[in-house]
């Protein structure tokens, strides 16, 4: 058994100043002091970082032996699956202590994004597309979605009205989160108009169905449930899932995420629970488009029935199952690589009572969905509360 016992998270927030290393250190230091332990008590650390060009640092695991004394020497390793590579760290951590080569890892999400212009760093998130095909998509990433938005609006009918309920519930989550990029509740009317503080970005996409560009970090410390006493608060790591589905949109109907469906269901097999047996879950909304067809890919509603788990309150906080209590990527951040390790942290804090307690103050258990590309690389997890 795999348990989280240390957390580290930076706010989420544009800093031109930012460096890559220092907010390692930061979170680092932070987490393994959280989880009672010293940094050579940590056998190995994998980082998640997507990098491609948006700061010069490469080699970012080459830095993790100068981030405290006591890792050097500490094997390392960084991982990148675009936008779920966080995610994909955690669950190499927990490979390490399922192989019995590590009995603790110290997992690292970082980016830094903001050193670029808004343009540049649409065109850098599109290497992680099909580029022989897409690479020129207009308005680059948000492209992409734009263009997913449209498909399930020509099988389901127009889901603008859904998407705007979903970017004013997920303002209205981030101002509770003292973390969060975006702290300023917005009316569902306001995300739904075109204005001058709301312009058009592409499609059917406005500002407010759009996740930022943010630079942080988040830190976790995964361990083998005998190398801790338990005499801290822990939660366990009860399932983890991956699916990976073809790159080229051309070739996929997306108006579905059926490799996000197909992660999802292999989760909850592996867990041996139903989706009634969650008290949250954290899902990838990097535009709004996404977190509605996620609550389909969760078996939440039926496919094009998204709509309805806004209208009847069901994700909102207070409702049968809270989506995106964090904010969510749309609100809360989304710094690349540290956006999957940041839904895990927030979630085990949930658990454990450290954030919106009141909003859930006995949940056990908590799920993740992290997605790369466009429903490429899917990542999901379930964290529980022990007793």
């Amino acid at each position: 058994m795999i348990d989280l016992t240390g957390f580290a998270h930076t706010p989420f927030a544009r800093r031109p100043d930012a460096d890559v290393e220092t907010l390692m250190a930061e979170v680092a230091a932070e987490a393994i002091a959280d989880a009672g332990l010293e940094p050579a008590d940590i056998d190995a650390v994998v980082v998640g970082h997507f990098g491609v060009g948006m700061v010069k640092q490469g080699f970012v695991a080459g830095l993790s032996a100068n981030l405290l004394p006591g890792l050097r020497m500490t094997p390392a390793v960084r991982v990148e699956n675009a936008c779920a590579s966080g995610s994909a760290a955690v669950h190499q951590g927990a490979l390490a202590i399922r192989a019995g080569t590590a009995r603790r890892v110290l997992v690292i999400g970082v980016e830094v994004m903001s050193q670029l212009s808004t343009r540049d760093v649409g065109n850098a998130l599109l290497r992680a597309s099909y580029y022989k095909d897409e690479a020129e998509t207009p308005a680059g990433f948000a492209g992409m979605f734009g263009v997913i938005a449209d498909r399930y609006a020509e099988r389901f009918g127009d889901p603008r009205d859904a998407m705007a309920r979903i970017a004013s519930k997920n303002h209205d989550n981030a101002a509770h989160n003292p973390l969060a990029q975006y702290r300023n509740p917005l009316s569902v009317e306001f995300c739904a108009t075109e204005s001058e503080k709301n312009p058009r970005v592409v499609g059917r996409l406005l500002r407010t169905d759009c996740s930022p560009i943010s630079d942080g970090a988040a830190a976790l410390v995964l361990c083998d449930s005998d190398a801790h006493d338990g005499s801290r608060p822990f939660v366990r790591l009860r399932a983890t899932a991956q699916a990976n589905d073809i790159m080229p949109t051309s070739q996929r109907d997306m108006s579905e995420l059926a490799g996000a469906r197909v992660a999802w269901q292999r989760l909850l097999d592996s867990a041996k629970l139903t989706l009634d047996d969650l008290d949250s879950v954290e899902v990838h909304d990097c535009f709004t488009i996404a977190e509605l067809m996620m609550y389909e890919a969760i078996g939440l509603t039926p496919p094009g029935g998204g709509h309805r788990a806004l209208e009847e309150g069901w994700v909102h906080a207070g409702g049968k199952l809270p989506v995106n209590l964090s904010g969510g990527l749309k609100t809360k951040g989304h710094p690349i690589g540290a956006t999957g390790v940041s839904m895990h942290v927030i979630s085990a804090w949930m658990l454990l009572g450290r954030f919106r307690a009141d909003v859930l103050p006995d949940a056990r258990f908590a799920g993740i969905l992290n997605m790369g590309g466009a429903s490429v690389a899917n990542y999901g997890s379930i964290l529980e509360r022990v007793q």
